[in-house]
């Protein structure tokens, strides 16, 4: 689970405008966030499979919203795999 301050330091990175706390951009970047948390546990417990499907059904998400975002927004797509990677 994401820190308070880790939560609000990725939605002021990624926000559009001030109160932006849901856009698809805000999504993805959370998602990362947390992909990136489980996938360190995992490294380390390797037999947590419950973890695992949840890892993957972030993966999944993650990969979804960007695919609507590519279609819909390509600009706005552009812009979130330069800031993110």
């Amino acid at each position: 689970m994401l820190r308070k301050k880790t939560k609000t330091r990725v939605i002021e990175k990624t926000r559009i405008h001030k109160t932006d706390t849901g856009s698809a951009e805000v999504q993805i970047s959370l998602l990362n966030k947390r992909i990136e948390e489980l996938s360190e546990h995992l490294k380390t417990n390797k037999k947590d499979f419950s973890s695992r499907r949840g890892l993957l059904q972030m993966i999944i998400k993650r990969k979804r919203l960007t695919n609507w975002l590519k279609t819909n927004y390509p600009k706005r797509y552009q812009k979130l795999v330069k800031l993110v990677g």
